[in-house]
Formats: structure tokens, C-alpha cells, sequence
């Protein structure tokens, strides 16, 4: 399965009702979304726990109304302009029901992949929410179905996850894990230096027990990014062979997709679903086995970790993404 991170994101701004219409068009099997709380209680699409990124607003997503986030501009950060078949401009910032509206008319059965982001100002009232919205609808917590529509709850953070399992089948509920740096948590959460080194900090003691999450099968999604798979090899082979569905992010390029591949992974998020889902198809011979044009091998590093890396074995397609064509 290949979902669509944030819609087809690279096409259009990340969680915007122009990215998830792109992405119904492209043909993705599934999207991925991020939930944030405003101070009113409505669970909307945004990734970044503070404004400004990718908005003309400042401050904290959980200090504003719902109302407050409709006047602001979520496209010109993108400089691109919005076609009218993908909404206007003052319907691009969605809620997780709009969403959910419009993947239930897409007429086919199509995935969603919510993620609570941490830390939140509400604790576990993120979760509560999401299940509160999904159970209001309909959702199946055993079967994951609410209609035409098959969701699943991921986190990073461990106690999020354990929450979930609460109430939910450990078959819809995905551990995220990747190896943290001081750089990454400031780009992912768009804060200073000195706030990440000391989010940094707290997220030492929070994200290594999201390994053992997978290892002791407590969830059967895992979701490790591209670059952990590449320098955990052994764990991810591993937690595939127990059974786990592997649902990798981000892969974006034509290598990454094919080392997807080489490892059995089962679903992957991308920014560039279109791209993904033709190299997969032109990875799928008549039989609909998988022949990967890269050779997967592994190399140990300097502290004996086994590490993954690709070697192109044919040029394959010229598209971008393909280093050979670089």
C-alpha cells in the first residue's frame, strides 16, 4: 500500500484539501494525516505543534480557536496557486472530520493514517479526541473499518500508543520510531535551538521504549523512518519475520522505494505518491512478483550495526528520483 504523506504533499501545501485531492487523484491507497487540538476542542490537520511554517499565523496550535485558524493563510508558503477543483482557498485548512468527509467520497475503500503528535498541551486528551471523532462516526476499532474508510492511530510517543491499545486492536495501532537528533526535533517541531536540545533531553527518556513496543508485538504496525530501516537493518528484518506490517516513511526517491521492496515492507508513505506507486508498478512483473532493480546488501558500521545499502543493478526508469539519472 502506498500512503500519501500529508496528501500528495510535494505537489501541493502539506494537509491542505488540495494535497489529500491530489492525492485521491494520484491513486494512493491511503493518506496520512497529523491532528493537533485548538483551544476550543477541534482536532485539526497541522503538523507542527506552533503556527508559522506553513501559515501566516504565530504561536502555539492549542492557544487558538477553530475560527481563529480559518482566517489565517495555509497556501502562499507554497507559492503555487490552488486550481479550483481542489477547493477554494479558505477550505484548505481542514479538520480530521473533513477529512474523513472527503475520503468517504472518494468511492473506494482508501486508508487513513492519523498520527497524534506529542508533546500536546492536552496529554491524552489528543487520543480521547481521535477516538471520540472515530467512534462518533461509526469506526470499528476491531475491524478498523468506518465505512469505505480503513484507520489506524500512530504516535511516536510510547505512552500515546499504549493509550490507544486501550481501546483499540493492536492491528490499527502503529509505533513510530526513529533515531532522534538535536536537528531533527528542532525541524520537526520548528523550535529554537535551545528548546530542542532540551526536547531533545525529554525524548531520550520517551522514544527508546518505542522499540520494545514492536519487538514484544504489542502493535502490529511499526513504523520506523527510511533512514532507521537503512541503519537497523537487523531489528526491522527482524520485526518482520515476527509478523509486523511495516509502514516505512518517508520514501521519496527510486532507491529508497526499492529498498522498500527488497526488505518486503508493506506499506510506504510518501511525499510523492504518483512517482511511488509507478515505480512499484514497474517493479511488478505479469505474475505480480516484485523484482527490485537494486541489489540489497549490508555492511556493519563502526559500532557493528548492520546497516543497509542499495546498488542500482539496472538503470530503470528515467524519472526524478532515480540517482542514476541525477
Amino acid at each position: 500500500m502506498v500512503y500519501a504523506h500529508r496528501g500528495s504533499s510535494a505537489a501541493y501545501p502539506e494537509l491542505t484539501r488540495s494535497a489529500y485531492v491530489q492525492a485521491l487523484l494520484d491513486g494512493a491507497d491511503g493518506v496520512e494525516c497529523d491532528v493537533q487540538l485548538t483551544r476550543d476542542g477541534h482536532l485539526v490537520l497541522h503538523h507542527d505543534t506552533q503556527l508559522g511554517r506553513t501559515s501566516n499565523g504565530t504561536g502555539p496550535v492549542a492557544h487558538h480557536t477553530l475560527a481563529q485558524l480559518r482566517g489565517l493563510d495555509f497556501t502562499s508558503w507554497r507559492g503555487m496557486s490552488i486550481p479550483p477543483s481542489h477547493g477554494g482557498l479558505d477550505e484548505q485548512l481542514l479538520t480530521l472530520d473533513e477529512l474523513l468527509d472527503l475520503l468517504e467520497a472518494a468511492g473506494r475503500p482508501v486508508g487513513l493514517a492519523v498520527e497524534t503528535k506529542h508533546p500536546s498541551s492536552f496529554g491524552h486528551g489528543l487520543e480521547e479526541a481521535v477516538l471520540v471523532l472515530l467512534m462518533r462516526r461509526g469506526w470499528d476499532p476491531e475491524t478498523g473499518w468506518l465505512g469505505n474508510i480503513k484507520v489506524s492511530i500512530m504516535s511516536f510517543h510510547p505512552d500515546g500508543v499504549r493509550y490507544l491499545l486501550q481501546s483499540v486492536s493492536p492491528r490499527h495501532v502503529c509505533q513510530l520510531v526513529a533515531d532522534t537528533t538535536a536537528s531533527t526535533v528542532r525541524d520537526s517541531m520548528r523550535v529554537s535551538p535551545a528548546a530542542a536540545m532540551v526536547y531533545r533531553a525529554g525524548m531520550r527518556l520517551v522514544l527508546p521504549p518505542a522499540v520494545p513496543i514492536i519487538a514484544q508485538g504489542e502493535v502490529e504496525l511499526a513504523g520506523p523512518g527510511i533512514q532507521f530501516v537503512r541503519d537497523h537493518l537487523r531489528d526491522v528484518t527482524t520485526w518482520l519475520s515476527n509478523g509486523s506490517v511495516l509502514r516505512v516513511w518517508t520514501v521519496d526517491t527510486f532507491v529508497d522505494t526499492h529498498l522498500c521492496l527488497a526488505i518486503g515492507v508493506q506499506q510506504i508513505t510518501t511525499n510523492v505518491p504518483a512517482d511511488v506507486l509507478r515505480w512499484v508498478g514497474a517493479a511488478t512483473d505479469a505474475l505480480g512478483a516484485t523484482t527490485p532493480a537494486v541489489r540489497l546488501t549490508a555492511e556493519l558500521d563502526g559500532a557493528g550495526n548492520r546497516r543497509a545499502t542499495v546498488q542500482v543493478k539496472s538503470r530503470g526508469p528515467h524519472v526524478i528520483g532515480n540517482p542514476v539519472y541525477a
